[in-house]
Order: C-alpha cells, then sequence, then structure tokens
C-alpha cells in the first residue's frame, strides 16, 4: 500500500498527471493510516503518512555540509557571460557541452540520501554549515522519502534544489492572509524562504511548497560521466527536476536560450529570474575547479527586473478589519509592466527603518513577485536634504486609541473593537461576493452608515429599514429599495458563506468549507475543541487557536444569536450535502461569462467537488470560455487541457 501511495504522490506532485480521483486517493491514504494505528510496529520513516512531524520543534540544529554548498557568480551582461566561456574554454583542451537551466527564483537546499531514503535536509546557511530542517521538507510531496528501487546505479548521494511557491499558491497564500489581517508575504520567494523558518511542520504542510531539483554536487557513480545524464535518471528515480532543461553543444546555442527565456519566463508558473549555465562534464567541472565561493564551471546570467523609479509623496497608514495597521507609501503615478502605479506597500515599521525610507524621496518600485507593487531600495544619490523621517503614529488614526505592537510580531495593532475602521472593514467582509454578497453595501454606503453610528456590527445590517436608509445622500427610493432586497436574499446564503463572513481570524473560505463539512453547525463547531481541530487536514493549529479563541468572546456569541434571529443559516442543508459531479476535476475560467459571473461560476465548481484555479497548469482539466478569452486560452490549446464553452460547463454541473 505504502508503494501504490508513493505511486500516485509521483504522478501527481511530479509529473502532474495523476490516474486516480483525490477521493480515490484520499481512501488509500486513510486505509494506511488505519493500519499503522493497528500495526505501530511497522511504521517506517519513509512511510507517506510519516511526512508531518506530530509535534513543533523548539528549535533548528547546526549541520555541516557534506560537500560545501556554494554560490553562483551572477550577472545582467551578456558580455560577462562571453568572458565566461572564454575563461572556461581556456582551462580545458576540449569544447565542453553547456547545461541551460531556468533559475528558479526560491530557497536553496540540500538534500542527503543514504541507502536510497532521504536523511537529511537542510538549508545553505553560509555554505559550510547550514540549519537541519529534514521535518519541513519532508511534508514537500515532490520529494520522494525513498527513491525508486530500479534506480540501481545511485544509492547514497546528494542533491541540490530550489524550494518555491508557484504564482498561483502565493496568491491564495496572500489572499487568506490579507482576509485575516496578516501582514501580506513581499513576493513567493520571501513566503518560501518565512515557511521553512517554521517550527511547526504542520504547519509548513498547509503552505503547499514544491521544489525542483537542479544540482548533483558529486559524481554518483562512474556511469555518470554527464550532469544533465544524471539528472534524467534522477528523474526516472522520482525527482522533480528543473523542466526545459537543455544541453547546448556552443556558445551560440547558449544565447538563443537567453534571448527565448526573457519573455517567456513571464508565462511560467513559477517565478524565474534568469538562466543557470554549467559545464556539464563531471571530468570537465573537476579541472576547473572552484574558488572560495564560486564554481568556476557555472554562471547565473539574471534579467533585469521591472523596475521604475518614482517619489514617494506622502506615507498614510490603513488600519484593517482586525486592527492591523499598514504603512502604505501613496508615489507619483508611474507606468510599471503594463500598468499605473500610484501606491505601494510599506508593511510595516520596520521595513520603513531598514530601507530608510523617507516623505519626499526617490525610490526604486518594482512588481514583487510580478504580483504585488513594492520599494525595493531608496535613491539617495538623489536626496536633496528636504526629505522628512516619517515617524510611525502612536495611536490609532481612525479612533485615536493607543495601539500596540505584540511580542514576536512585526504589526503594530489597535485594539479598540469599537474603532470605527475596524468595523468598516467587518462590514465590508460581511458583504463581500465570497461571504453574503449583499449587493450595493459597498464602501461609500458602509462609511456613511458607520459614521452616522445607523450600523455599528455585521447584525445591524439586518435591522436597517427603508426609513434609516433613503435619508442618506445620494439614495434614492430605488436604490433603498435594491439594497433591502439585496440584504434579504443573503439569508439565503448556505453556512460555509456564513461561516466566512462573521471573521474568525485566520478562517478564509476554504476553511470555511472544511468546517462546515466537519461540523455541519455553528453549535457543533462552538464546542470544538482545539487539539481535534487541528488534527483537520486543512486547519492546523493556528486556525484552530482562533476558532476557539473566537467563541469565547461574548460579543462574538451573542452577534451569532442575533444573525440566527434575523433568519441567517448556521447549520448546513440538504443542499449542502456532499455533490461529487466533478469531483477531483480543476476548472479554470477565462473571458466574459454571459450566464455566470467568475465568482459564481467557482464557488458551483466547488460545491460539486471540483477545484476553481486562476492558473492553466497540466493540472487544470478544464478551461471553460466566454467572449473575449485572454491568454489562457493559447497556453491551454498549448497544453492540450480540454477547453469548453460556458453552456458546456453549465451541462456538467446539472449532468445534463
Amino acid at each position: 500500500m505504502r508503494k501504490e501511495i508513493q505511486f500516485h504522490d509521483h504522478r501527481y506532485y511530479v509529473l502532474n498527471d495523476p490516474v486516480i480521483t483525490d477521493q480515490a486517493y484520499d481512501t488509500l491514504y486513510h486505509k494506511l493510516v488505519s493500519l499503522e494505528k493497528q500495526n505501530p510496529e511497522y511504521i517506517t520513516p519513509d512511510s507517506p503518512t510519516q511526512r508531518i512531524g506530530a509535534t513543533p520543534l523548539e528549535s533548528f540544529r547546526s549541520i555541516t555540509h557534506r560537500i560545501k554548498m556554494l554560490s553562483l557568480e551572477n550577472t545582467y551582461n551578456t558580455e560577462e557571460v562571453k568572458d565566461f566561456f572564454s575563461r572556461v574554454e581556456r582551462g580545458l583542451t576540449t569544447q565542453p557541452q553547456y547545461e541551460v537551466t531556468l533559475k528558479v527564483d526560491g530557497v536553496a537546499v540540500a538534500l542527503q540520501y543514504r541507502e536510497g531514503r532521504l536523511v537529511l535536509g537542510s538549508t545553505r546557511g553560509d555554505g559550510s554549515k547550514g540549519d537541519d530542517i529534514t521535518q519541513n521538507l519532508r511534508t514537500i510531496r515532490s520529494i520522494p522519502l525513498q527513491i525508486a528501487k530500479k534506480a540501481k546505479d545511485i544509492n547514497d548521494f546528494d542533491v541540490r534544489g530550489e524550494v518555491f511557491l508557484s504564482k498561483e499558491v502565493f496568491q491564495q497564500l496572500n489572499q487568506r492572509r490579507e482576509n485575516d489581517g496578516l501582514t501580506l508575504f513581499a513576493n513567493p520567494r520571501n513566503a518560501a524562504a518565512g515557511t521553512l523558518k517554521l517550527l511547526d511542520p504542520r504547519e509548513v504542510a498547509q503552505r503547499d511548497l514544491d521544489i525542483f531539483i537542479h544540482t548533483v554536487p558529486a559524481q554518483p557513480s562512474e556511469r555518470f560521466t554527464s550532469h544533465f545524464a544524471a539528472l534524467q535518471y534522477l528523474a526516472e528515480a522520482g525527482f522533480k527536476i528543473i523542466p526545459h532543461s537543455v544541453l547546448c553543444k556552443d556558445q551560440d546555442a547558449v544565447f538563443e536560450q537567453i534571448v527565448r527565456w526573457e519573455n517567456e519566463r513571464t508565462g511560467l508558473a513559477y517565478d524565474v529570474d534568469g538562466l543557470v549555465i554549467k559545464v556539464d562534464e563531471f571530468e570537465y567541472r573537476e579541472k576547473l575547479g572552484q574558488t572560495i565561493k564560486n564554481p568556476r564551471w557555472a554562471i547565473a546570467y539574471k534579467y533585469p527586473s521591472l523596475q521604475a523609479i518614482t517619489r514617494v509623496e506622502d506615507i498614510q497608514v490603513q488600519v484593517g478589519r482586525t486592527g492591523r495597521i499598514t504603512p502604505v507609501a501613496h508615489l507619483e503615478p508611474v507606468h510599471l509592466s503594463g500598468s499605473t502605479i500610484s501606491r505601494a506597500t510599506l508593511h510595516n515599521e520596520d521595513e520603513i527603518e531598514r530601507k530608510d525610507i523617507r516623505l519626499g524621496d526617490q525610490v526604486v518600485i518594482e512588481k514583487g513577485g510580478e504580483i504585488i507593487p513594492k520599494v525595493v531600495s531608496v535613491v539617495k544619490a538623489q536626496r536633496t536634504g528636504r526629505e522628512k523621517v516619517y515617524h510611525f503614529p502612536k495611536k490609532c488614526p481612525v479612533c485615536n486609541q493607543s495601539i500596540v505592537r505584540l511580542p514576536e510580531e512585526a504589526d503594530w495593532r489597535c485594539i479598540n473593537t469599537n474603532c470605527p475602521a475596524q468595523i468598516k472593514g467587518r462590514i465590508l467582509h460581511f458583504a463581500s461576493r465570497s461571504a453574503m454578497d449583499i449587493e450595493g453595501l459597498g464602501e461609500a454606503l458602509v462609511d456613511m452608515l458607520v459614521d452616522k453610528a445607523i450600523v455599528l456590527s455585521i447584525d445591524g445590517i439586518y435591522e436597517l429599514d427603508r426609513t434609516s436608509v433613503i435619508e442618506l445622500e445620494r439614495m434614492g427610493e430605488k436604490s433603498a429599495a435594491n439594497l433591502l432586497d439585496s440584504i434579504e436574499k443573503s439569508k439565503k446564503r448556505d453556512f460555509d458563506h456564513v461561516l466566512y463572513a462573521i471573521g474568525i481570524p485566520n478562517v478564509g473560505i476554504h476553511a470555511s468549507h472544511i468546517l462546515t463539512k466537519a461540523y455541519g453547525s455553528i453549535n457543533a463547531l462552538m464546542k470544538a475543541k482545539s487539539e481535534h481541530l487541528a488534527e483537520i487536514d486543512g486547519i492546523g493549529d493556528i486556525i484552530a487557536g482562533s476558532i476557539v479563541d473566537y467563541f469565547k468572546n461574548p460579543i462574538n456569541k451573542r452577534m451569532i444569536k442575533n444573525l440566527h434571529h434575523h433568519g441567517l443559516k448556521f447549520s448546513r442543508s440538504i443542499d449542502q450535502e456532499p455533490d461529487t459531479k466533478l469531483q477531483g476535476k480543476t476548472f479554470v475560467f477565462t473571458g466574459e461569462m454571459e450566464h455566470l459571473t467568475r465568482s459564481d461560476a467557482q464557488e458551483r465548481v466547488r460545491k460539486s467537488g471540483g477545484y476553481p484555479s486562476s492558473t492553466v497548469s497540466s493540472k487544470t482539466d478544464y478551461l471553460v470560455v466566454g467572449n473575449n478569452p485572454g491568454f489562457k486560452y493559447a497556453r491551454a490549446k498549448k497544453l492540450g487541457i480540454r477547453v469548453i464553452s460556458e453552456k458546456e460547463f453549465l451541462s456538467l454541473i446539472t449532468g445534463g
């Protein structure tokens, strides 16, 4: 059974080509768990059930690398690449071949295998010593715990790889953090690095890290004279190697790859910031040797970041629904990577001080991970002396109450739950499309309702009447009627949406679906113990703690009681019983739909047991195409993904 599960793990996480449904896999996995519970003496370290450690670590132990982890010489200049070729070919008597691989923007790690079994995983550290993060790396399902038995030519060996988050997973992670009032990660690399530093592997497992293997630091056996061939062999043994790697016979072929990937890399599912060019033959690598820091047989060519220079006009802080205070730079508008940027997050007070960002400064900005605008650095040479040091506020800018910074946190928070900014944030979250979907209850109207003290909590929404609404500025008879009608319709929203809407910290829409299935009603969830919640796949300790703390608060209990009185659903209805029409299938949508909004279509997929995604990849089962489809259509055709119309999609979910 272990071998069977390992086979399916390899098909899914490495080859992106599963041959069974998620439900069938889960059945197998839970059966193995049951068998091992009955026979604990047969549990082995390489069992699929042992990927996640049972308890958090107190700290990481330091280890010495068996083979030193060197860093690569970097260049942004093709002339320096030519110089590298000249140096290499002066040091050899024959023309080498060059292996060219994508430089994935992630976190470098080392893996050690003994007798075909993973025994150690570590960070780069200073190149000589690193941290033992074996437990965290074991949670990455694309790392084989035991290599395939057919790989007889390797046994005891080391490999190096790059741990990363895909763009889609990163967006989903930041969306959850934004919904929960947590600090956003600046880019996928920072998110991956921060995740590997977590001491609780159960929390690491929820972040969906991935890895590409790119280096065998020492010749694994005499059979392999070529590094490229050794990597291909590792792929057959179960490793996920960097895709699109090529073997180039001369310099011209290498430069063709540099030109090719300058634009094509942006269409990949993960961040790539350059190419790594390496002499392929192990023998030639040995002859060329290394400096103290870098191998002489490799170089990294990095593409310039898409950056722009603009001026900081102001820095203002925003207060979120959980009280988190986030500084935001207001910039002179500048065009960057297809959009006009006028604001950029500064994350927290420490970030402002570390980069010494002042009002009036000229700053370099870029789209971090090509997603979130960020300030990279200050152009200090352009300072005139008129720039002003920014002082972080000592009180909440909205309610004027004191703010606090909890130990080991980078964020300041307003702890006044009656702060108007937090109230507005909670109401907007409650009314959002993924929550109660109350049309018309937007930012301008919420500002008026809270500022005039008409609504001061989310249950107050259901106490609005025609008289109180129609008296508001720019609210006529029709607008008031439409709003009240939308509020009334929201009472029909299913329990999972209501659970998400009430705003339990760290509980996003995905967690709400999981909890709805697990408990069925708010009463059952209120009674749940933290340790039981944490054991649910997809929940974990942090979310479990947030749930328990939320229901300890009498104000929250009273609010739920009021919402229940107003007719909201706090238990799973018959209509919410599992629908498996699309079980295990991944859907992506592009173009304008005629009958469904994008979020409605994604919700239909979710309720039918499928998975809605925003990125086309080899894991995508269907691309649903509306009018004026975007680049996703071309990518789907290239990958051979099945393309269907909105009408065909509706037939799938209705069984027609």
